[in-house]
């Protein structure tokens, strides 16, 4: 079953459901579906994960907007539809995998030093693409290469 048909379906079971919060995280997500059917690119798994990891980043970003501003009510919207699209993307790796990872690639790559950052970050961001936030593995590769 690819992501369309399962997305479809998820719909109909939320609006069964009467989950108003769940259906507009789900329609978010098939937007972004027929977006992919139509570009160049085309719909594949991984332009799928890119694309809901994108919405996202978008939401929680929002999130952030709303809560400095004080505005709980619309903070709790932003991340309830982040948490039901998250359930469509590969599973994040803990930070202690992402460290091990990173470890691997450093001596793979033979870096030494801060200086090295862009070579370590080029493989890294090939390797764990889709499982770990960019964020964090740029943070932990500085404190293994400081």
């Amino acid at each position: 079953m690819n992501i369309e048909e399962k997305i479809n379906g998820e719909i109909k079971t939320a609006m069964l459901a009467k989950d108003a919060k769940r259906l507009e995280a789900l329609r978010a997500i098939k937007s972004v579906v027929l977006l992919l059917k139509t570009s160049p690119e085309g719909l594949t798994e991984d332009s799928a994960n890119k694309a809901i990891q994108k919405e996202v980043k978008k939401r929680k970003e929002s999130a952030e907007i709303y809560k400095s501003q004080n505005r709980p009510d619309l903070e709790e919207v932003e991340l309830s539809q982040a948490a039901v699209m998250e359930e469509y993307l590969p599973k994040q790796m803990s930070e202690e995998e992402v460290k091990t990872e990173l470890q691997k690639i450093i001596t793979s790559v033979g870096a030494s030093g801060p200086g090295d950052l862009g070579k370590v970050m080029g493989a890294a961001s090939k390797a764990l693409a889709g499982k770990a936030d960019n964020k964090m593995v740029s943070a932990i590769v500085k404190q293994l290469l400081g």
